[in-house]
C-alpha cells in the first residue's frame, strides 16, 4: 500500500485482491479504507504541489453519487458476481487504453461525458471493492498527465473520497469497527516504509515505464480479483 501511494498506482489492485481472499469481498473493504487515508494524506503531503485542479474537479461530483450508488448496490449484489464483472470491466479498460497508446491518432475524449462517466464508475467500484483506482488511472491516463503531476492529482482525490466513505462504511455497512481499526492500524509502519521506498523507485523511472507498469499491474491484478 505504500508503494502504491508514492505513486507506483497499478499495485493497488494486487492489494485488494489480496485482502479479498484472506478476508472476503465486503469485510475487507472496511479494512483497507484506514489503510488508503493513511497513505493518501502522506502522498498529498508530497505531492500536493503538483495536483491538476481542473482535471480533479471534474471527477469528484460524479465519484461523490457513484460512492452513494455503490453502498445502495453492495447490499444487493451477491459479492462474488460484482467482483468478477469488475474485474472484466478493468481488463476491457486496460485494452482500451493500450490500443489508445498504439493507435496513430492519440484523441481521446477531453470533455465532461467522459470525465462523468469514468468519476461515476470510479465512484461506484471503489464503494463496493476499492477497485477506483484502475478506473482513476486509466482517466488521467488518456488525459495524458506527466508523472509528478498524475500522482498529486490522484493523490488529492482519492484522499477526498476516502474521507467522504468512511460514514457509509460506519453506520451503514458496518465494515468499520474496532476490530477492523485494529487490524488496519498494525500495517501503518509498513505504509510509512513502502512510501519511503516508493518515492526513491519513482525519482529513477521515466515517464513511458511509469505509464506501461501502471497499463501491466492493473492488469494482473484483475485477473488476481477475477480468480479470488
Amino acid at each position: 500500500m505504500g508503494l502504491s501511494k508514492s505513486g507506483i498506482k497499478g499495485i493497488s489492485v494486487i492489494i485488494v485482491a489480496m485482502l479479498v481472499f484472506i478476508f472476503g469481498a465486503k469485510a475487507s473493504t472496511g479494512i483497507l479504507l484506514p489503510m488508503l487515508i493513511v497513505g493518501d494524506i502522506f502522498a498529498v503531503i508530497y505531492y500536493h504541489r503538483h495536483a491538476q485542479w481542473s482535471f480533479l474537479l471534474k471527477l469528484l461530483p460524479p465519484m461523490a453519487l457513484g460512492v452513494i450508488a455503490g453502498t445502495w448496490a453492495g447490499d444487493q449484489v451477491p459479492e462474488e458476481i460484482f467482483r468478477k464483472s469488475m474485474a472484466g470491466i478493468i481488463l476491457v479498460s486496460v485494452i482500451m487504453m493500450y490500443w489508445w497508446d498504439k493507435r496513430k491518432s492519440k484523441t481521446v475524449p477531453n470533455n465532461l461525458k467522459f470525465a462523468g462517466l469514468m468519476g461515476l464508475t470510479a465512484g461506484f467500484t471503489t464503494m463496493v471493492g476499492n477497485l477506483a483506482g484502475s478506473f482513476a488511472n486509466l482517466y488521467f491516463l488518456a488525459m495524458k498527465l506527466p508523472k509528478n503531476a498524475f500522482i498529486g492529482t490522484t493523490a488529492w482525490l482519492f484522499l477526498i473520497i476516502n474521507l467522504f466513505k468512511v460514514p457509509f462504511h460506519i453506520w451503514s455497512w458496518q465494515t468499520i469497527n474496532t476490530s477492523s481499526i485494529w487490524i488496519s492500524f498494525q500495517t501503518v509502519p509498513f505504509i510509512l516504509l513502502g512510501l519511503f521506498a516508493g518515492i526513491k523507485i519513482l525519482k529513477r523511472v521515466n515517464d513511458k515505464l511509469f505509464r506501461n507498469f501502471i497499463l501491466v499491474a492493473t492488469a494482473i491484478g484483475a485477473l488476481l480479483i477475477f480468480i479470488t
